[in-house]
């Protein structure tokens, strides 16, 4: 082998070298894939849905604010038709992942719309906002069966930006949550 026949052949050694990792790249994101750390848990709402003219009285008789000043971002717990066990566990998962967002944990509340919860367990746990859905107006977001609960991020402009079916994990919204918080 001559030197220039040497030469081309470390170029072209070179040149593959700098375009396979942009093939493979261009291949995997053509199929859908996408890494694991950019990928959000829950569903992005495309355009988000402004909530601002939809009432919810609180249990106290307040109506809720969608957006202000001193509005954090909304985590509404959504249940299906009733809340019985396997609802008020995923409640109460999603109130403890609040808790470990830790000093941030001002900046997110969690407001259940649906059905009577139990006294005892309103009681326990203050840190949760109760109301009322008036207008029905989340019945496409509520979880479909039953006892589950799905989830909606609100921003605090009041705009619904994602949201999360009844199968999704707390681990999953909880990242979503620090990449938006902090």
């Amino acid at each position: 082998m001559n030197k220039q026949t040497k030469s081309r052949l470390q170029m072209v050694a070179l040149l593959v070298l700098f375009a396979l990792p942009l093939g493979i790249a261009l291949l995997l994101s053509n199929n859908g894939w996408q890494p694991q750390r950019t990928r959000s848990s829950g569903i992005l709402v495309n355009p988000p849905r402004n909530l601002d003219l939809i009432p919810v009285t609180l249990s106290d008789g307040k109506p809720l604010q969608w957006q202000g000043k001193d509005v954090p971002w909304t985590l509404l717990a959504l249940p299906g038709e009733q809340c019985a066990v396997a609802c008020l566990d995923r409640l109460e998962e999603i109130l403890r992942m609040r808790i470990t967002l830790g000093h941030e944990t001002d900046r997110l509340r969690v407001v259940y719309l649906g059905p009577a919860l139990p006294s005892g367990f309103v009681a326990s746990h203050k840190q949760l906002l109760v109301g009322l859905d008036v207008t029905n107006a989340f019945a496409s977001e509520r979880a479909q069966a039953g006892d589950p609960l799905a989830l909606a991020l609100v921003d605090p402009q009041g705009l619904m930006m994602m949201r999360y079916t009844d199968d999704y994990a707390a681990t999953g919204v909880r990242s979503d949550i620090k990449k938006i918080i902090y």
